[in-house]
């Protein structure tokens, strides 16, 4: 099991590092449901994911920062409630991204909850 949390978080980090390349390269206006969500709020969830993601991987390089994972963990699956909560809230009558962002927040509960309570 712990092979399997090490794999999904290094994943998990590198998905929400790309995710932070990615809304510095574009606007929230990109994703029509995310356009309620300000610039400047946009621009700081790219940092607060560099940060994330830094903190699902360091414990392989330091393992007294293993606290971090769970914490990181559910940072990215808070963001991603955040980004279905606006789709939702915006009337947008189309849910794929929604459904790609309910999946990454089942995988990011999903490493918190195995770092938390190891089985």
């Amino acid at each position: 099991m712990d092979t399997l949390l090490w794999v999904l978080q290094g994943l998990l980090a590198v998905h929400t590092l790309i995710g932070a390349v990615w809304k510095l390269s574009n606007s929230e206006q990109h994703v029509p449901s995310l356009r309620a969500i300000p610039h400047r709020v946009w621009q700081a969830l790219s940092a607060v994911e560099v940060l994330l993601a830094v903190a699902l991987v360091l414990p392989a390089l330091v393992p007294s920062t293993a606290s971090l994972v769970p914490i990181a963990a559910l940072g990215v699956t808070a963001e991603m409630l955040l980004f279905c909560g606006v789709h939702l809230r915006s009337g947008a009558d189309k849910h794929g991204e929604m459904v790609y962002w309910l999946v990454v927040a089942a995988l990011g509960t999903f490493i918190a909850i195995g770092r938390l309570a190891p089985l």
